[in-house]
C-alpha cells in the first residue's frame, strides 16, 4: 500500500471524492462524480506528482440501479494501481466523455463498453460495435438483458429448454438411460 499516494489523492481531490480513498494490497481506489470525471482523470494524467500515464483497463459496470465506468490506471511514481470509479450514469441513456484525448488506446476499451453496456463515450471518433453484429439492438452485459431460456423468466415453467430431459424417438430399451431409485 502506498500511503503517500493515498494522502496525495485525498489532498488533491478531497472535495471531489464521493468516498474516502480506499486501499487494499497494491491497489488504491477513488470514486468521483460524473461531472468531475474528466477533470479528475486529466489531473491524474498530467500532474507531475501523480503521472498516471498508462490506462490499463476501462470497463462498464451495471449495478442493477445505475451504470458505472471504471478506469484502472498505472503510474511510474507509485507501485499502486489506481481504480477510478465513476458511478451514477443514467441507465436509460448512459453517457460520459471519452478519454481518448489522453489515452488513445482507450478507443477500443470504450467500444467494448459501448457494445456490452450501451455506454456512449462522447468524443470517441469510432464508437461502434466491436463484438456484436452492427444491427444488434441490445447490450448483453446489462442486468436487464433478457435471455430467451432464462429459467427465472421463461415460459418453460422454470426449466430451460436445453436442460429439459427427453428420450430420443428412436431409442430402444437398451439405450435409454435408467434413473436410479429416488431420483
Amino acid at each position: 500500500m502506498d500511503r503517500r499516494l493515498a494522502a496525495l489523492l485525498q489532498e488533491k481531490f478531497g472535495e471531489r471524492l464521493l468516498t474516502p480513498v480506499r486501499q487494499r494490497y497494491d491497489e488504491s481506489e477513488i470514486r468521483v462524480a460524473l461531472t468531475d470525471a474528466t477533470d479528475t482523470l486529466r489531473t491524474l494524467h498530467d500532474d507531475p506528482s501523480l503521472r498516471f500515464e498508462m490506462l490499463i483497463d476501462l470497463c462498464g459496470v451495471d449495478t442493477g440501479e445505475d451504470m458505472q465506468v471504471v478506469y484502472h490506471l498505472s503510474s511510474s511514481t507509485s507501485g499502486d494501481w489506481l481504480r477510478v470509479i465513476v458511478p451514477g450514469l443514467d441507465r436509460t441513456a448512459p453517457r460520459i466523455a471519452s478519454v481518448t484525448f489522453m489515452w488513445p488506446g482507450a478507443e477500443w476499451m470504450e467500444r467494448e463498453a459501448y457494445d456490452m453496456f450501451g455506454i456512449i463515450f462522447e468524443g470517441n471518433r469510432d464508437l461502434r460495435r466491436i463484438y456484436m453484429p452492427d444491427d444488434y439492438r441490445s447490450f448483453p452485459l446489462r442486468k436487464d438483458f433478457y435471455l430467451a431460456d432464462d429459467a427465472s423468466r421463461s415460459p418453460a415453467a422454470g426449466v430451460r429448454n436445453m436442460e429439459r430431459a427427453g428420450t430420443p424417438a428412436d431409442a430402444t430399451a437398451a439405450t435409454v438411460l435408467r434413473k436410479s431409485p429416488g431420483v
